[in-house]
């Protein structure tokens, strides 16, 4: 499992993150098969948030009652979780003082831990105040409750708003992305090019953005075809991708879903993939991909064959 110090931070973090939206009825030992395969993959990454569950903090309070963890045992973990979308009368995002607070001390709490090493803010508020985001963050950093913060499907404007207020790094933005849902990588491949819907700037240079500011992109739904409409992996809609997929996890005797993950964790931003399947086999598939070296030829090929323009 490959590595990384992530920048703004001391955590020595894997480029593979385990998502727990998904684990509300799963057992006890289901929950611990998944996180041990995880873990002894390498994975010591996981992925929380407040609305994951049945109902606020489930997915939460379902692992710290399957996993009952030491203290010795949470220090090897790097735990993270984020707050900002009420379902309850909405849903609608809120980025307030109270919400965040609330939000936090009930993950803590959920979690059965003093702190999580990075809080997200989860979909961005179009009434964000960032001031109020700035009080917050500041309280949560004294009290040792959150060690680190970052944001998810943030806009660098977006990120920079909050910056005129906020003071500590901002270390991660959890944005959607994957072979065949990366308008974020493929605009700029196609930039000053008429009359293709790819060269349109959607994403305001995001990339290069978090590449400049040291913020980890972390690259949620790997596998989707678009934005929950299924997987591009053994798809027919995607004949041509599957085939150079397959024709690569052969040369590099790997499973399908490794080289999916290798497309992403190969670009030179060092980004995180975040798997959220419940399927032990499946994470060490995905874990396969950390640090598969796609050539450059071999990276683009499987961009085309997603059906992006390369000029």
């Amino acid at each position: 499992m490959k590595t990384f110090t992530m920048p703004g931070t001391d955590l020595t973090a894997p480029n593979v993150v385990l998502g727990l939206m998904r684990i509300q009825d799963k057992s006890d030992e289901e929950v611990r098969t998944l996180v041990r395969t995880a873990t002894d993959a390498g994975i010591t990454f996981l992925d929380h948030a407040d609305i994951y569950g049945s109902a606020t903090h489930g997915c939460e309070r379902r692992f710290a009652e399957a996993m009952q963890l030491s203290s010795s045992q949470r220090e090897q973990l790097i735990i993270q979780s984020k707050t900002g979308i009420v379902r309850e009368d909405g849903p609608y995002f809120d980025f307030s003082y109270e919400h965040i607070i609330s939000g936090v001390n009930g993950s803590l709490e959920a979690l059965g831990t003093d702190y999580l090493d990075i809080l997200l803010l989860h979909r961005p508020d179009a009434l964000v105040e960032p001031e109020e985001v700035a009080r917050a963050f500041d309280e949560l950093a004294a009290a040792g409750k959150v060690r680190h913060f970052g944001v998810s499907n943030h806009t660098p404007r977006q990120i920079d708003l909050l910056k005129t207020a906020v003071t500590q790094p901002i270390v991660a933005n959890q944005m959607q992305l994957s072979i065949t849902h990366s308008p974020m990588i493929a605009q700029g491949v196609a930039a000053n090019m008429q009359n293709l819907d790819q060269s349109i700037a959607r994403e305001d240079g995001l990339i290069d953005y978090c590449r400049l500011n040291g913020i980890t992109v972390q690259a949620w739904s790997p596998f989707q075809a678009g934005f929950f409409d299924g997987p591009f992996l053994g798809s027919e809609r995607y004949p041509e991708l599957n085939a150079v997929i397959d024709r690569l996890a052969a040369k590099y005797d790997v499973p399908a879903i490794a080289i999916a993950v290798a497309w992403i964790t190969r670009h030179p931003a060092q980004m995180q993939v975040v798997i959220g399947t419940t399927t032990p086999e499946r994470v060490t598939a995905s874990a396969a991909g950390s640090d598969i070296p796609l050539t450059r030829a071999e990276w683009y090929e499987l961009f085309r064959a997603a059906g992006y323009t390369v000029p």
